[in-house]
């Protein structure tokens, strides 16, 4: 036992040793308590633990839906006795008027006035265009009975809710944007929710006519993923919604597809730090390189998606039975699966070809292709698909044409060129000459879903490569002088702090 003298030292050592235990102990538990509102700040960018956006808990409709209900109209007009203002929003969505707002078109006479474009008045290199061919385009409209250039798209009732909100799987859309016949409306309006995956892809993942045709990042895997398919949906659980923010029913989002502007993007920096990595040397990238470019190293991981639509075939007897590789009624095609993304400069923005555009049909037509180069700031290198087509043109008047190819007269029913295209470039207001020919033309498609995690991700030398061995990206189509970690002499100011501290 220590002498008494000591005695009084030694006992306050204790309390002090167990005061700061206590204090230890409670910082401890109150940390574990912290609420998941407050998340203790990181030291690199994790939006998974640092925020998750609360989801909004819908209310149970099973009560309120008295019916009965005849079609599609008699369900929205009993959504709108409640939701008068959400019919109003609606009708100036794009997901219901198929147009953006009005801008100048690049590569146009700037003394034009601004318009209007979008899925509506546009032409691409799948279908062709909507125009003469609305019963079967509009099956994925957000609204009821768009069979033709009259329809009305200022009366609220003709407004698709269920499209959206409904939670059966049971839902099916016919032409014209119809509910098919034998659909219950009554159990298919008493379950309506927030939408999910479901919902959206139901229309996006099968754009085109069938799953994965249109985009190389969007196909019927991404309903319930796996998590090799997409980080976010598949490991988090994502829904559409959680980054396609939604304010009074405008949906966040924008594909150069249908716009020439950048105005609505999602983008990876609306969750994640514009330097996220623990690497200065990645965070360096992120100056000149989109994160899809690395995070998205292949499209259509599990599903091929269409690369190729040959319309000039169309129309032949052949005894091809892959639909993957010809149909009659359209042609030729390619399909891919695990395809590389090809690579631009893109800043957001798109030309875009225009209704009676001349075209020069010796070189291939870009619809749509993106704005930007080496010497734009606003610009990072992006992963596309391209697809590309063969698509009638006028051979004298030097434009592209529409088909009428659903219907009456329409090329799937009588397999006659000249027919489809009268009827087709009529309903369009496109003058037609009668002498058609077919021109190359391609499409480009900005990739931002099927995210790969940081393992999965590309690797320096999937781009570099210090003996000058060809990788991915080709680095004098995008205005290098040679691979930029090694040899190439960056032509932009901001590369140039790279090369000058000796980063390689």
């Amino acid at each position: 036992m220590p002498p008494a003298s000591r005695r009084p030292r030694l006992v306050a050592l204790l309390q002090g040793l167990m005061l700061v235990a206590v204090v230890t102990a409670g910082a401890f538990v109150l940390g574990l308590r912290r609420p998941q509102s407050e998340p203790a700040p990181l030291m690199f960018d994790s939006p998974s633990k640092a925020w998750r956006r609360p989801r909004p808990v819908h209310t149970d409709h099973a009560g309120m839906m008295k019916g009965p209900f005849t079609d599609g109209p008699s369900v929205t007009r009993a959504c709108l006795a409640c939701h008068e203002d959400a019919g109003r929003e609606v009708l100036k969505t794009s997901h219901f008027t198929w147009l953006g707002s009005k801008a100048s078109i690049p590569g146009h006479d700037e003394a034009i006035e601004p318009i209007a474009i979008g899925k509506r008045n546009l032409l691409n290199n799948f279908c062709l265009s909507i125009e003469s061919n609305w019963p079967r385009c509009t099956a994925c409209h957000a609204g009821y009975g768009w069979t033709d250039a009259s329809f009305d798209f200022n009366r609220a009732d003709a407004v698709d809710c269920l499209v959206c909100h409904e939670q059966t799987g049971t839902y099916r859309k016919g032409l014209g944007g119809l509910p098919e016949e034998g659909t219950d409306l009554m159990r298919i309006a008493a379950s309506v929710g927030a939408p999910t995956r479901e919902n959206c892809g139901t229309c996006h993942f099968a754009g085109g006519g069938g799953d994965a045709v249109k985009h190389g990042d969007l196909d019927g895997t991404l309903f319930f993923p796996r998590e090799h398919v997409d980080l976010h949906m598949g490991r988090e659980n994502f829904q559409c919604v959680d980054c396609h923010r939604t304010e009074h029913h405008e949906i966040s989002g924008r594909s150069i597809s249908v716009s020439v502007t950048g105005d609505g993007r999602v983008m990876c920096e609306d969750c994640h730090a514009s330097a996220p990595h623990r690497s200065a040397q990645l965070n360096l990238h992120s100056d000149a390189v989109a994160c899809e470019t690395c995070h998205i190293p292949e499209m259509a991981i599990d599903t091929p998606t269409k690369l190729v639509w040959d319309w000039s075939t169309a129309g032949r007897d052949v005894a091809v039975k892959d639909p993957h590789r010809y149909l009659k009624e359209k042609g030729s095609f390619v399909y891919g699966a695990r395809v590389l993304p090809e690579y631009r400069w893109w800043n957001g923005e798109a030309e875009r070809y225009l209704k009676r555009d001349r075209i020069d049909p010796t070189k291939v037509v870009g619809l749509n292709r993106p704005r930007g180069d080496i010497d734009d700031r606003e610009a990072k290198i992006w992963p596309f698909k391209v697809h590309r087509g063969k698509q009638p043109y006028d051979r004298e008047l030097k434009h592209l044409l529409v088909a009428k190819t659903y219907g009456p007269g329409g090329f799937w029913e009588d397999y006659d060129w000249g027919k489809a295209l009268t009827l087709g470039s009529k309903a369009a207001d496109i003058p037609f000459s009668g002498q058609y020919g077919f021109a190359e033309t391609e499409m480009f498609w900005p990739l931002a879903h099927m995210v790969q995690p940081g393992e999965g991700a590309l690797q320096c030398t999937d781009c570099h490569s210090e003996r000058g061995e060809k990788g991915r990206l080709d680095w004098l189509a995008l205005g290098f002088d040679g691979d930029p970690a090694y040899r190439g002499s960056p032509r932009r100011e901001r590369f140039a702090h790279a090369s000058e501290r000796g980063d390689r």
